[in-house]
């Protein structure tokens, strides 16, 4: 989704939403949290107030109208039949005769939910409270009662499921080639030119994911001063708001400057165009958009292997990090987690690496 567009969907949602979601997604603003991520706890935010009105346990009519009280005086069983409404309820928009959302998507409703009570409970600071601690709206929070429910799952099954789309040994430099010398060749000559016309900062997002393992909230949100071309290094914002300075592999530095050598005269960028990857719409350069990262990342590996996400050309790196090093924790902090937890999903992958060696012995 272009960014033009996510702005123009968060406002329309800003609109309808009480004043203290407005509070609370202001205040995320400033951490900050990605736009991407802003605008999808609003659609969640929208499709939970829908419910307090239509079922009745907020006796309004509008989303705006659901006060403060609602949520303070929301039970453990009020959300148990929003869980049930959730996996219950009649799919729209398709053809399946399936009901509800997937334990995912419940899940990623709980988790926006769980942030918004924080911030109401914990974060914020009544100005109508006359008091110098800065007393939060209220205390109760409902939602450390709710228990979310993961995906039945081992590592290992996660990890066989996953392993056939990870880029690993000489095919992550393969997946480079392929872009920068096959790809041409299945494409059209009106496909081919506007191919060649965004090939160098393609190459260069993509590298840049392989070579450091960032988000693709990350990669976006780059600027120019913040990618290192002579210490190999990229500064990034990671989740909570928090500064982190990244290594990049060396494979990554000559794609950084091919794009560098055609960034201002193909995209007209000025040096008020901070960005590091950089789109033109309506012939003004502008920060490119996560949503057109997936999609070139998806048409690209596609042609090559297997349909892919710029997720897992983090694994990729995780992957490949993981078994040069034997090491979880540098994974961790190559990956920005808090914990080496995660990180144990990498361990599985190479133990199946080195199954399926040991077997072509």
């Amino acid at each position: 989704m272009k960014r033009e567009q996510l702005i123009q969907n968060i406002e329309k949602l800003k609109h309808i939403m009480p004043s203290y979601v407005l509070e609370y997604y202001q205040s995320k603003l400033t951490i900050p949290y990605s736009l991407n991520t802003l605008y999808e706890y609003l659609k969640e935010y929208e499709r939970f107030f829908s419910w307090l009105v239509d079922s009745g346990v907020a006796d309004v009519d509008k989303i705006t109208d659901v006060s403060l009280s609602v949520l303070e005086n929301l039970t453990k069983r009020d959300l148990e039949s929003f869980i049930l409404y959730l996996r219950e309820r009649p799919r729209l928009n398709t053809r399946s005769t399936r009901y509800g959302v997937s334990q995912t998507t419940i899940n990623r409703t709980l988790s926006a939910l769980s942030s918004l009570y924080k911030y109401l409970t914990e974060e914020v600071e009544n100005e109508e409270v006359e008091n110098e601690d800065g007393e939060p709206y209220f205390y109760r929070n409902v939602m450390k009662k709710v228990q979310t429910k993961k995906k039945s799952e081992t590592l290992a099954s996660r990890a066989e499921n996953i392993k056939g789309k990870l880029f690993l040994g000489d095919e992550t430099q393969g997946f480079l080639d392929y872009i920068d010398n096959e790809y041409e060749k299945t494409l059209s000559n009106r496909a081919r030119s506007s191919f060649f016309k965004n090939k160098e900062r393609d190459l260069a997002i993509i590298a840049l994911i392989l070579a450091s393992g960032i988000r693709l909230s990350e990669a976006v949100n780059v600027d120019l001063r913040d990618l290192n071309l002579i210490t190999m290094v990229v500064e990034v914002t990671r989740k909570g708001g928090k500064r982190d300075a990244v290594p990049y592999a060396a494979f990554a530095k000559t794609y950084f400057e091919r794009y560098l050598e055609v960034r201002s005269q193909r995209y007209k960028t000025t040096a008020k165009d901070t960005a590091f990857f950089v789109t033109l719409y309506r012939d003004v350069p502008s920060r490119i958009d996560p949503s057109s990262v997936e999609k070139l990342v998806a048409k690209y590996s596609q042609a090559f292997k297997v349909r892919v996400t710029p997720h897992k050309l983090r694994h990729t790196l995780a992957t490949r990090l993981y078994a040069q090093t034997n090491s979880q924790v540098l994974v961790s902090n190559q990956l920005g987690h808090a914990s080496t937890q995660v990180t144990d999903l990498y361990t599985h992958i190479i133990n199946e690496e080195q199954k399926n060696a040991l077997d072509n012995l």
